[in-house]
C-alpha cells in the first residue's frame, strides 16, 4: 500500500508574530507622539503671570471701585471701520492715564499695549486693521485724581 504522500500542515502560529507586531506598532505611535508633543509651544496665560498674582488685590480693588461706574464703560468693535472704540467716564473734566491692553489668549505674540489717549468726551478709537480676527480680550487701567480703576471685555474682532 502505497499511500500519496499528504502535505505537512504549517505548523506556524501567527499569534505570537502578531502581538509583537502590535506592541511594536503601538511603542512607535506613543514615541512619535511624544516627540510631536514637546516640539508644540505651551504659553502660560502672561509670561509675567507670577508677578501680576501678586497684584491681584491691587486690581481686585480697582475692579471694586469701577463697578459704579460700569454703565459708562465700554468696549465695541465697529467692522464697517475696522477700529476698536473705548469709551469711559470723564470726572469734571480731570486727565484719566493710563493704558490699554489687547491681550489674546490663544497667542501671547500677537498681545498689544496702547498709552491711554481719551478725547473730551472719553473716547479712544484704536486701529484694529492689523489686528488678526478672533476672541481678544482689552483690558483697560486708569488713574484719575490717585484712584486706580480697571476693566476687561472679551472682544471678538472679525
Amino acid at each position: 500500500m502505497n499511500t500519496p504522500a499528504t502535505p505537512k500542515p504549517n505548523s506556524r502560529n501567527p499569534w505570537p508574530i502578531a502581538i509583537v507586531a502590535y506592541f511594536v506598532l503601538f511603542i512607535s505611535f506613543i514615541i512619535g507622539y511624544i516627540i510631536w508633543s514637546t516640539g508644540q509651544r505651551q504659553d502660560l496665560v502672561r509670561s509675567d503671570y507670577y508677578e501680576q498674582e501678586i497684584k491681584f488685590q491691587q486690581r481686585l480693588d480697582s475692579m471694586n471701585r469701577t463697578q459704579p461706574l460700569r454703565a459708562q464703560v465700554a468696549v465695541t468693535f465697529d467692522p464697517a471701520t475696522r477700529a476698536v472704540r473705548i469709551a469711559l467716564p470723564v470726572e469734571n473734566g480731570k486727565p484719566s492715564i493710563g493704558e490699554i491692553d489687547l491681550y489674546r489668549p490663544s497667542d501671547s505674540r500677537l498681545d498689544k499695549k496702547f498709552q491711554l489717549a481719551l478725547d473730551a468726551q472719553g473716547i479712544q478709537h484704536l486701529d484694529a486693521a492689523k489686528l488678526r480676527p478672533g476672541r481678544w480680550k482689552v483690558r483697560v487701567q486708569w488713574t484719575v485724581d490717585g484712584r486706580d480703576y480697571f476693566f476687561d471685555q472679551a472682544l471678538v474682532i472679525i
